[in-house]
Protein backbone atom coordinates (compact mmCIF):
# COMPACT_ATOMS: atom_id res chain seq x y z
CA UNK A 1 0.00 0.00 0.00
CA UNK A 2 3.08 2.43 0.55
CA UNK A 3 4.58 2.44 -2.84
CA UNK A 4 0.77 2.96 -4.45
CA UNK A 5 -0.28 6.05 -1.75
CA UNK A 6 3.46 7.41 -2.47
CA UNK A 7 2.72 7.07 -6.37
CA UNK A 8 -0.75 8.70 -5.90
CA UNK A 9 0.84 11.86 -4.60
CA UNK A 10 1.56 12.69 -8.14
CA UNK A 11 0.44 9.23 -10.35
CA UNK A 12 -3.83 10.06 -10.94
CA UNK A 13 -3.65 6.40 -12.26
CA UNK A 14 -2.36 5.25 -9.09
CA UNK A 15 -5.26 7.44 -6.84
CA UNK A 16 -8.09 6.06 -9.31
CA UNK A 17 -6.64 2.34 -8.77
CA UNK A 18 -6.87 3.27 -4.57
CA UNK A 19 -9.98 4.57 -4.85
CA UNK A 20 -11.39 1.71 -6.12
CA UNK A 21 -9.80 -0.93 -4.10
CA UNK A 22 -10.85 -2.30 -0.19
CA UNK A 23 -9.04 -0.30 1.74
CA UNK A 24 -7.36 -1.58 4.98
CA UNK A 25 -6.70 1.04 8.09
CA UNK A 26 -3.79 0.09 9.18
CA UNK A 27 -2.06 0.03 5.82
CA UNK A 28 -3.35 3.25 5.02
CA UNK A 29 -2.47 5.09 8.09
CA UNK A 30 0.95 3.23 7.86
CA UNK A 31 1.73 4.45 4.22
CA UNK A 32 0.29 7.97 5.10
CA UNK A 33 2.73 8.55 8.09
CA UNK A 34 6.04 7.83 6.00
CA UNK A 35 5.35 10.77 3.47
CA UNK A 36 6.61 14.22 4.20
CA UNK A 37 3.92 17.06 5.06
CA UNK A 38 4.16 18.15 1.59
CA UNK A 39 3.38 14.75 0.13
CA UNK A 40 0.70 14.11 2.31
CA UNK A 41 -0.93 17.59 1.44
CA UNK A 42 -0.91 16.67 -1.97
CA UNK A 43 -2.13 13.17 -1.41
CA UNK A 44 -5.11 14.77 0.60
CA UNK A 45 -6.11 17.61 -1.96
CA UNK A 46 -5.51 14.41 -5.25
CA UNK A 47 -8.43 12.44 -3.11
CA UNK A 48 -10.80 16.03 -2.96
CA UNK A 49 -11.03 15.75 -6.90
CA UNK A 50 -14.30 14.51 -9.01
CA UNK A 51 -15.02 11.41 -8.94
CA UNK A 52 -12.29 10.28 -6.06
CA UNK A 53 -13.86 12.58 -3.03
CA UNK A 54 -16.60 15.44 -2.21
CA UNK A 55 -14.62 18.64 -3.98
CA UNK A 56 -16.93 21.33 -1.75
CA UNK A 57 -15.34 23.53 0.74
CA UNK A 58 -17.78 24.69 3.20
CA UNK A 59 -19.15 25.73 6.85
CA UNK A 60 -21.28 24.32 8.84
CA UNK A 61 -22.69 26.58 11.66
CA UNK A 62 -23.83 26.06 15.18
CA UNK A 63 -26.39 28.62 16.12
CA UNK A 64 -27.07 27.63 19.78
CA UNK A 65 -26.06 28.48 23.06
CA UNK A 66 -27.61 27.19 25.86
CA UNK A 67 -27.56 30.76 27.52
CA UNK A 68 -29.41 32.16 24.33
CA UNK A 69 -32.94 33.71 24.10
CA UNK A 70 -35.13 32.35 21.67
CA UNK A 71 -35.41 34.83 19.22
CA UNK A 72 -31.36 34.96 19.17
CA UNK A 73 -31.02 31.02 18.24
CA UNK A 74 -33.37 31.82 15.80
CA UNK A 75 -32.49 34.84 14.04
CA UNK A 76 -28.90 33.45 13.85
CA UNK A 77 -30.56 30.04 12.01
CA UNK A 78 -31.39 32.32 9.69
CA UNK A 79 -28.51 34.40 8.87
CA UNK A 80 -26.59 30.78 8.60
CA UNK A 81 -29.59 29.51 6.20
CA UNK A 82 -29.22 32.97 4.42
CA UNK A 83 -25.78 32.46 3.46
CA UNK A 84 -25.93 28.79 3.00
CA UNK A 85 -24.44 27.31 5.81
CA UNK A 86 -25.72 24.06 6.62
CA UNK A 87 -26.56 24.10 10.65
CA UNK A 88 -25.10 22.20 13.58
CA UNK A 89 -27.42 21.35 16.50
CA UNK A 90 -26.39 20.94 19.47
CA UNK A 91 -29.49 19.22 20.78
CA UNK A 92 -28.81 19.77 24.66
CA UNK A 93 -28.82 23.72 24.15
CA UNK A 94 -32.10 23.39 21.88
CA UNK A 95 -33.48 21.52 24.93
CA UNK A 96 -32.03 24.23 27.52
CA UNK A 97 -33.24 27.21 25.41
CA UNK A 98 -36.55 25.41 24.98
CA UNK A 99 -36.65 24.74 28.76
CA UNK A 100 -36.47 28.63 29.53
CA UNK A 101 -39.66 28.70 27.14
CA UNK A 102 -41.43 26.09 28.83
CA UNK A 103 -41.56 24.11 25.89
CA UNK A 104 -40.16 20.92 24.94
CA UNK A 105 -36.76 20.29 23.06
CA UNK A 106 -37.89 19.12 19.65
CA UNK A 107 -40.52 21.77 19.52
CA UNK A 108 -37.56 24.01 19.25
CA UNK A 109 -35.92 22.05 16.76
CA UNK A 110 -39.37 21.89 14.68
CA UNK A 111 -39.49 26.08 14.87
CA UNK A 112 -35.47 26.00 13.29
CA UNK A 113 -36.98 23.14 10.95
CA UNK A 114 -40.17 25.23 9.92
CA UNK A 115 -37.59 28.44 8.89
CA UNK A 116 -34.94 27.01 7.13
CA UNK A 117 -33.43 25.37 3.47
CA UNK A 118 -30.37 24.38 4.35
CA UNK A 119 -29.58 20.35 6.30
CA UNK A 120 -29.59 20.05 9.33
CA UNK A 121 -27.08 18.35 11.75
CA UNK A 122 -28.13 16.56 15.05
CA UNK A 123 -25.14 16.38 17.69
CA UNK A 124 -25.15 16.03 21.35
CA UNK A 125 -27.46 12.88 20.99
CA UNK A 126 -27.88 9.75 22.96
CA UNK A 127 -29.65 7.00 23.80
CA UNK A 128 -32.22 8.90 25.85
CA UNK A 129 -32.32 11.60 22.68
CA UNK A 130 -31.44 15.03 23.36
CA UNK A 131 -27.71 14.93 25.45
CA UNK A 132 -28.32 16.86 29.02
CA UNK A 133 -25.35 18.36 30.65
CA UNK A 134 -25.13 20.70 33.80
CA UNK A 135 -24.07 23.83 33.58
CA UNK A 136 -20.75 24.01 34.26
CA UNK A 137 -20.42 21.86 31.14
CA UNK A 138 -23.02 23.60 28.83
CA UNK A 139 -21.90 27.44 29.68
CA UNK A 140 -17.85 25.75 29.96
CA UNK A 141 -15.67 28.63 28.95
CA UNK A 142 -13.23 26.26 26.74
CA UNK A 143 -10.21 25.71 29.05
CA UNK A 144 -8.78 22.86 27.21
CA UNK A 145 -8.90 24.88 24.30
CA UNK A 146 -7.74 27.99 25.72
CA UNK A 147 -4.56 26.60 27.21
CA UNK A 148 -3.54 24.44 24.25
CA UNK A 149 -2.50 20.78 24.13
CA UNK A 150 -2.56 17.92 25.25
CA UNK A 151 -4.87 16.70 27.24
CA UNK A 152 -6.71 13.35 27.66
CA UNK A 153 -9.40 14.62 29.28
CA UNK A 154 -11.08 18.49 30.92
CA UNK A 155 -8.49 20.52 32.22
CA UNK A 156 -10.78 20.89 35.52
CA UNK A 157 -11.08 16.90 35.71
CA UNK A 158 -14.47 16.64 34.75
CA UNK A 159 -16.30 13.11 33.35
CA UNK A 160 -18.57 13.52 30.66
CA UNK A 161 -21.60 14.47 33.04
CA UNK A 162 -25.49 13.79 32.47
CA UNK A 163 -28.93 14.97 34.23
CA UNK A 164 -30.54 11.57 32.99
CA UNK A 165 -33.76 12.56 34.28
CA UNK A 166 -34.00 15.72 32.50
CA UNK A 167 -33.18 13.17 29.54
CA UNK A 168 -35.74 10.77 29.92
CA UNK A 169 -38.42 12.94 30.40
CA UNK A 170 -38.26 13.77 26.77
CA UNK A 171 -37.23 10.37 25.48
CA UNK A 172 -40.30 10.03 23.75
CA UNK A 173 -38.99 12.83 21.38
CA UNK A 174 -36.24 10.78 20.39
CA UNK A 175 -37.44 9.52 17.01
CA UNK A 176 -38.98 13.05 16.18
CA UNK A 177 -35.78 14.56 16.63
CA UNK A 178 -34.33 12.39 13.72
CA UNK A 179 -36.59 12.90 11.43
CA UNK A 180 -36.80 16.77 11.48
CA UNK A 181 -32.08 16.60 10.55
CA UNK A 182 -30.70 15.43 7.59
CA UNK A 183 -27.82 13.99 9.20
CA UNK A 184 -26.70 12.77 12.53
CA UNK A 185 -23.55 12.69 14.85
CA UNK A 186 -22.21 10.57 16.42
CA UNK A 187 -18.82 10.25 18.83
CA UNK A 188 -16.86 6.86 18.81
CA UNK A 189 -13.85 8.83 20.92
CA UNK A 190 -14.70 6.80 24.09
CA UNK A 191 -13.22 4.09 22.35
CA UNK A 192 -10.03 5.97 21.68
CA UNK A 193 -9.14 6.17 25.43
CA UNK A 194 -11.32 9.68 25.54
CA UNK A 195 -14.09 8.66 27.75
CA UNK A 196 -13.95 10.94 29.64
CA UNK A 197 -14.81 13.45 26.72
CA UNK A 198 -17.72 11.53 25.10
CA UNK A 199 -20.53 9.28 25.80
CA UNK A 200 -20.13 5.41 26.05
CA UNK A 201 -19.72 3.43 22.26
CA UNK A 202 -23.18 1.65 22.48
CA UNK A 203 -24.91 5.36 22.50
CA UNK A 204 -23.13 5.75 19.26
CA UNK A 205 -24.07 2.56 18.14
CA UNK A 206 -27.40 3.44 19.29
CA UNK A 207 -27.53 6.64 17.36
CA UNK A 208 -26.00 5.29 14.35
CA UNK A 209 -29.15 2.24 13.87
CA UNK A 210 -31.72 5.16 14.27
CA UNK A 211 -30.07 7.74 11.54
CA UNK A 212 -30.24 4.29 9.05
CA UNK A 213 -33.26 3.29 9.77
CA UNK A 214 -34.53 7.09 8.64
CA UNK A 215 -31.94 7.53 6.03
CA UNK A 216 -30.12 10.07 7.44
CA UNK A 217 -26.09 10.59 7.14
CA UNK A 218 -24.02 9.82 9.42
CA UNK A 219 -21.30 11.47 11.19
CA UNK A 220 -18.53 9.91 13.58
CA UNK A 221 -16.43 12.33 15.11
CA UNK A 222 -12.72 10.91 15.97
CA UNK A 223 -9.61 12.43 17.56
CA UNK A 224 -6.31 12.78 15.99
CA UNK A 225 -4.92 11.65 19.31
CA UNK A 226 -1.82 10.08 19.85
CA UNK A 227 -1.57 10.00 16.35
CA UNK A 228 -1.13 6.50 15.14
CA UNK A 229 -3.19 3.50 17.30
CA UNK A 230 -5.51 6.03 17.91
CA UNK A 231 -6.23 7.21 15.06
CA UNK A 232 -6.74 3.63 13.66
CA UNK A 233 -9.32 3.15 16.37
CA UNK A 234 -10.87 5.77 15.54
CA UNK A 235 -11.21 5.17 11.92
CA UNK A 236 -12.43 1.55 12.29
CA UNK A 237 -15.45 2.16 14.65
CA UNK A 238 -16.25 5.03 12.79
CA UNK A 239 -16.47 2.59 9.45
CA UNK A 240 -17.82 -0.06 11.77
CA UNK A 241 -21.03 2.09 12.51
CA UNK A 242 -21.66 3.01 9.35
CA UNK A 243 -20.45 6.42 9.02
CA UNK A 244 -20.87 8.44 5.94
CA UNK A 245 -18.63 11.37 7.16
CA UNK A 246 -15.85 11.07 8.96
CA UNK A 247 -15.23 14.26 11.69
CA UNK A 248 -11.75 14.64 12.99
CA UNK A 249 -11.51 16.43 16.27
CA UNK A 250 -7.39 18.17 16.80
CA UNK A 251 -6.71 20.92 19.30
CA UNK A 252 -6.02 19.44 22.75
CA UNK A 253 -7.23 16.00 21.36
CA UNK A 254 -4.18 16.11 18.92
CA UNK A 255 -1.71 14.84 21.33
CA UNK A 256 1.04 14.41 19.28
CA UNK A 257 4.83 16.55 19.03
CA UNK A 258 4.26 18.27 15.50
CA UNK A 259 0.64 18.75 16.14
CA UNK A 260 0.83 20.37 12.10
CA UNK A 261 1.73 17.07 10.30
CA UNK A 262 -0.03 14.86 12.68
CA UNK A 263 -3.33 16.45 11.91
CA UNK A 264 -2.64 16.99 7.82
CA UNK A 265 -1.89 12.97 7.93
CA UNK A 266 -4.99 12.17 9.78
CA UNK A 267 -7.22 14.48 7.59
CA UNK A 268 -5.48 13.07 4.08
CA UNK A 269 -5.89 9.25 5.39
CA UNK A 270 -9.92 10.37 6.57
CA UNK A 271 -10.14 11.30 2.54
CA UNK A 272 -9.43 7.56 1.32
CA UNK A 273 -11.23 6.32 4.14
CA UNK A 274 -14.35 8.16 4.36
CA UNK A 275 -17.35 6.06 2.88
CA UNK A 276 -19.33 8.87 2.16
CA UNK A 277 -16.50 11.09 0.69
CA UNK A 278 -16.67 13.92 2.91
CA UNK A 279 -14.40 14.51 5.86
CA UNK A 280 -14.72 17.54 8.71
CA UNK A 281 -13.63 18.96 11.61
CA UNK A 282 -15.17 19.81 14.49
CA UNK A 283 -12.28 21.39 16.55
CA UNK A 284 -9.00 22.74 15.74
CA UNK A 285 -6.46 25.29 15.94
CA UNK A 286 -5.66 27.76 13.24
CA UNK A 287 -2.70 25.60 12.13
CA UNK A 288 -4.84 22.96 12.22
CA UNK A 289 -7.16 24.29 9.87
CA UNK A 290 -5.08 25.69 7.65
CA UNK A 291 -3.05 22.04 7.24
CA UNK A 292 -6.75 19.94 7.20
CA UNK A 293 -7.76 22.19 4.37
CA UNK A 294 -4.65 22.00 2.46
CA UNK A 295 -5.11 18.30 2.90
CA UNK A 296 -8.18 18.44 1.42
CA UNK A 297 -10.77 19.26 4.35
CA UNK A 298 -14.36 19.99 3.03
CA UNK A 299 -16.22 21.16 6.11
CA UNK A 300 -15.09 23.09 8.92
CA UNK A 301 -17.74 23.11 11.64
CA UNK A 302 -17.83 26.45 13.62
CA UNK A 303 -20.25 28.41 15.28
CA UNK A 304 -22.27 32.14 16.72
CA UNK A 305 -20.90 34.11 19.77
CA UNK A 306 -21.55 31.50 22.68
CA UNK A 307 -21.23 28.17 20.76
CA UNK A 308 -18.67 25.90 21.69
CA UNK A 309 -17.99 25.89 17.90
CA UNK A 310 -17.23 29.38 17.73
CA UNK A 311 -13.67 28.93 19.56
CA UNK A 312 -12.73 25.45 18.87
CA UNK A 313 -12.16 26.17 15.24
CA UNK A 314 -9.31 29.08 14.13
CA UNK A 315 -8.01 29.91 17.14
CA UNK A 316 -4.75 29.56 18.80
CA UNK A 317 -3.91 28.02 22.71
CA UNK A 318 -4.25 31.45 24.81
CA UNK A 319 -7.20 32.92 22.30
CA UNK A 320 -10.04 30.28 21.88
CA UNK A 321 -12.42 30.64 24.60
CA UNK A 322 -16.41 30.84 24.82
CA UNK A 323 -17.92 34.08 23.23
CA UNK A 324 -15.95 34.00 19.72
CA UNK A 325 -17.81 34.56 16.50
CA UNK A 326 -15.76 31.38 14.97
CA UNK A 327 -17.96 31.44 11.51
CA UNK A 328 -16.30 35.12 10.07
CA UNK A 329 -12.74 33.98 11.22
CA UNK A 330 -13.37 30.67 9.43
CA UNK A 331 -14.20 32.12 6.04
CA UNK A 332 -12.10 34.24 6.15
CA UNK A 333 -8.82 31.60 6.57
CA UNK A 334 -10.84 29.76 3.91
CA UNK A 335 -10.35 32.42 1.39
CA UNK A 336 -6.50 33.23 2.61
CA UNK A 337 -5.86 29.47 1.75
CA UNK A 338 -8.04 29.35 -1.66
CA UNK A 339 -8.75 33.30 -2.75
CA UNK A 340 -10.30 34.13 -5.73
CA UNK A 341 -12.29 30.69 -5.38
CA UNK A 342 -15.97 32.09 -3.99
CA UNK A 343 -15.58 30.23 -1.07
CA UNK A 344 -16.93 28.83 1.02
CA UNK A 345 -19.73 26.73 -0.23
CA UNK A 346 -23.00 29.42 -0.91
CA UNK A 347 -26.57 28.65 -0.68
CA UNK A 348 -26.53 29.05 -4.80
CA UNK A 349 -24.32 26.22 -4.38
CA UNK A 350 -26.22 23.76 -2.46
CA UNK A 351 -29.01 24.46 -4.58
CA UNK A 352 -27.35 23.76 -7.53
CA UNK A 353 -26.55 20.22 -5.90
CA UNK A 354 -29.70 20.04 -4.07
CA UNK A 355 -31.47 20.25 -8.03
CA UNK A 356 -29.00 17.05 -9.56
CA UNK A 357 -30.15 15.41 -6.34
CA UNK A 358 -33.58 16.07 -7.39
CA UNK A 359 -33.24 15.32 -10.93
CA UNK A 360 -31.57 11.86 -9.88
CA UNK A 361 -33.71 10.94 -7.55
CA UNK A 362 -32.61 9.47 -3.68
CA UNK A 363 -32.59 5.55 -5.55
CA UNK A 364 -29.99 6.81 -7.70
CA UNK A 365 -27.70 8.71 -5.32
CA UNK A 366 -25.04 7.85 -2.72
CA UNK A 367 -24.68 5.56 -1.48
CA UNK A 368 -26.07 3.73 -4.86
CA UNK A 369 -23.19 3.45 -7.83
CA UNK A 370 -23.21 3.68 -11.16
CA UNK A 371 -20.02 1.83 -12.31
CA UNK A 372 -16.86 2.07 -9.74
CA UNK A 373 -18.15 5.10 -8.54
CA UNK A 374 -20.81 6.52 -5.85
CA UNK A 375 -22.92 9.33 -7.89
CA UNK A 376 -22.21 11.82 -5.58
CA UNK A 377 -21.38 11.82 -1.89
CA UNK A 378 -22.75 12.02 1.70
CA UNK A 379 -23.53 15.55 1.23
CA UNK A 380 -26.39 14.20 -1.71
CA UNK A 381 -27.83 11.89 0.44
CA UNK A 382 -28.27 14.36 3.09
CA UNK A 383 -30.01 17.02 1.25
CA UNK A 384 -32.91 14.89 0.59
CA UNK A 385 -33.52 15.41 3.70
CA UNK A 386 -33.95 19.02 3.97
CA UNK A 387 -36.12 21.73 3.02
CA UNK A 388 -34.36 23.12 -0.13
CA UNK A 389 -34.78 19.59 -1.79
CA UNK A 390 -38.26 19.39 -0.95
CA UNK A 391 -39.55 22.97 -2.46
CA UNK A 392 -37.42 22.94 -5.38
CA UNK A 393 -39.71 22.68 -8.74
CA UNK A 394 -38.39 20.71 -11.41
CA UNK A 395 -38.33 21.96 -14.93
CA UNK A 396 -37.90 18.53 -16.38
CA UNK A 397 -37.85 14.99 -14.24
CA UNK A 398 -34.82 12.88 -15.40
CA UNK A 399 -38.17 10.85 -17.18
CA UNK A 400 -39.14 13.79 -19.18
CA UNK A 401 -35.23 14.69 -20.40
CA UNK A 402 -34.91 11.09 -21.54
CA UNK A 403 -38.17 11.13 -23.33
CA UNK A 404 -37.25 14.46 -24.64
CA UNK A 405 -33.98 13.41 -26.47
CA UNK A 406 -34.44 12.51 -30.26
CA UNK A 407 -32.00 10.70 -32.28
CA UNK A 408 -29.55 7.93 -31.89
CA UNK A 409 -26.32 10.07 -30.83
CA UNK A 410 -26.82 12.39 -27.55
CA UNK A 411 -23.99 14.84 -26.25
CA UNK A 412 -24.26 15.74 -22.48
CA UNK A 413 -22.69 18.39 -21.99
CA UNK A 414 -20.94 18.69 -18.48
CA UNK A 415 -19.61 15.58 -17.38
CA UNK A 416 -20.26 15.17 -13.81
CA UNK A 417 -22.50 13.26 -11.46
CA UNK A 418 -26.01 13.97 -13.89
CA UNK A 419 -24.95 13.11 -16.92
CA UNK A 420 -23.70 10.17 -15.47
CA UNK A 421 -27.49 9.45 -14.31
CA UNK A 422 -28.88 10.75 -17.74
CA UNK A 423 -26.67 8.52 -19.82
CA UNK A 424 -27.48 5.29 -18.09
CA UNK A 425 -30.95 6.02 -18.56
CA UNK A 426 -30.64 7.31 -22.61
CA UNK A 427 -28.33 3.87 -22.30
CA UNK A 428 -31.64 1.44 -23.67
CA UNK A 429 -32.39 4.23 -26.51
CA UNK A 430 -29.71 5.09 -28.36
CA UNK A 431 -26.27 3.56 -29.43
CA UNK A 432 -24.18 6.84 -29.01
CA UNK A 433 -23.37 9.31 -26.27
CA UNK A 434 -20.84 12.22 -26.41
CA UNK A 435 -19.55 13.37 -23.20
CA UNK A 436 -18.73 17.14 -23.37
CA UNK A 437 -16.52 18.75 -20.40
CA UNK A 438 -13.79 21.37 -20.83
CA UNK A 439 -11.71 19.49 -17.61
CA UNK A 440 -10.04 17.32 -18.89
CA UNK A 441 -9.77 15.37 -16.09
CA UNK A 442 -13.57 15.07 -15.25
CA UNK A 443 -13.89 14.29 -19.03
CA UNK A 444 -11.52 11.10 -18.75
CA UNK A 445 -13.28 9.78 -15.45
CA UNK A 446 -16.91 9.99 -17.08
CA UNK A 447 -16.10 8.60 -20.11
CA UNK A 448 -13.77 5.65 -18.71
CA UNK A 449 -16.35 4.75 -16.20
CA UNK A 450 -19.62 4.68 -18.27
CA UNK A 451 -18.06 2.89 -21.14
CA UNK A 452 -17.12 0.29 -18.69
CA UNK A 453 -21.23 -0.37 -17.28
CA UNK A 454 -23.20 0.57 -20.42
CA UNK A 455 -24.09 -0.70 -24.00
CA UNK A 456 -23.46 2.60 -25.82
CA UNK A 457 -20.43 4.12 -27.16
CA UNK A 458 -19.37 6.41 -24.53
CA UNK A 459 -17.27 9.30 -26.44
CA UNK A 460 -14.89 12.48 -25.50
CA UNK A 461 -15.20 15.42 -26.43
CA UNK A 462 -13.70 18.52 -24.68
CA UNK A 463 -15.67 21.08 -27.25
CA UNK A 464 -19.22 21.95 -26.57
CA UNK A 465 -19.46 22.82 -30.30
CA UNK A 466 -18.02 20.17 -31.70
CA UNK A 467 -20.03 17.56 -29.38
CA UNK A 468 -23.27 19.05 -30.59
CA UNK A 469 -22.62 19.22 -34.20
CA UNK A 470 -21.93 15.65 -33.80
CA UNK A 471 -24.86 14.95 -31.74
CA UNK A 472 -28.69 14.24 -33.39
CA UNK A 473 -29.84 16.30 -29.65
CA UNK A 474 -27.96 17.89 -27.26
CA UNK A 475 -28.47 18.45 -23.47
CA UNK A 476 -26.77 20.84 -21.40
CA UNK A 477 -26.57 18.48 -18.43
CA UNK A 478 -25.45 21.04 -15.44
CA UNK A 479 -27.24 22.78 -12.65
CA UNK A 480 -25.17 25.40 -11.87
CA UNK A 481 -26.32 28.21 -13.79
CA UNK A 482 -23.28 29.84 -15.08
CA UNK A 483 -22.08 26.46 -16.69
CA UNK A 484 -26.01 25.75 -18.23
CA UNK A 485 -25.14 29.84 -19.29
CA UNK A 486 -21.49 29.06 -20.96
CA UNK A 487 -23.01 26.23 -22.80
CA UNK A 488 -26.19 27.59 -24.15
CA UNK A 489 -23.12 30.27 -25.52
CA UNK A 490 -22.03 27.50 -28.11
CA UNK A 491 -25.00 25.00 -28.07
CA UNK A 492 -28.32 27.67 -28.18
CA UNK A 493 -30.43 24.24 -28.84
CA UNK A 494 -29.36 22.12 -26.02
CA UNK A 495 -32.19 21.21 -23.67
CA UNK A 496 -31.58 22.80 -20.42
CA UNK A 497 -32.57 21.00 -16.93
CA UNK A 498 -32.60 24.31 -14.68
Amino acid sequence: MYDLIKDAVHDDDAAIEISKMDKDVTSVVDAISELSLEETMKLGMQFKRFPLGCDLTEVVAGTCASDLELMDLLGNCRLADTIGAPIHICAYAFSDIAEKFGMRGVEVMKKVHEIVDVPLDLDHFGENGAMRLPKNISGCGGECYNKGPAFTECPRGRIHERLIDKELSEKDDKEEWIKLSSSVAVNVTSEQTGDGHAAPLREAEDIANLAKKYGRGLESIMFVGDGYDEVITGFEKSIEIGADVIVVEGGPFNRCENTTESFAKTIAAARILSPGKVVATNGAYEHEVRAGLRSGLNMVITGFPKNHHGYMCGYEPGTARRGKFGLPRIMQIINEEFPNRGLPAQKHDLLAIATAVKIAGPEYIYPGKIGAYHIGDAHWATLVHSRMYQNIELKHTLNEIVSLAEGSTISLHGGRFISWVIANELDKYVDEIIISDVDEWVLKNSVDNLQNVLNSTIIAEKDDKAAADNADFSIASSTMIPIKENILKKVPNALTIV
